[in-house]
């Protein structure tokens, strides 16, 4: 369980700092790997997101998130609010490591 917990605030992270970056993952959404788990992470126009094993349906987490300049800070519920980068010029299909204070998940842009 202490994993899972983990895996979902690292989730919570999963954020991009430049505009294309940024684009593709709050508009497609992403798949975060870490400590044994792959989660699906979808953002909201509304400034939500919702984080759910894939082919489940159901919320294992939900949150807020906000474009502070060249960062994506969000927070739920369980984890205060984290701005994190990403790397930029990545795209739909492209996976790379981002690191937070929760540690370091593989993103991966649907």
């Amino acid at each position: 369980m202490r994993k899972l917990f983990t895996c979902l605030a690292i989730a919570a992270l999963a954020a991009p700092a430049f505009a294309d970056t940024l684009k593709e993952v709050t508009t497609k959404g992403i798949v975060l790997s870490a400590s044994g788990f792959e989660l699906d992470v979808a953002y909201k126009t509304d400034g939500t997101f919702v984080v759910s094993m894939p082919g489940d349906a159901t919320p294992l987490a939900t949150g807020k998130w906000r474009i502070d300049g060249d960062k994506l800070c969000t927070s739920t519920d369980a984890t205060p609010e984290e701005c994190v980068a990403y790397p930029k010029d990545k795209k739909s299909g492209d996976s790379f490591d981002v690191t937070g204070a929760q540690g370091t998940a593989t993103i991966k842009i649907k």
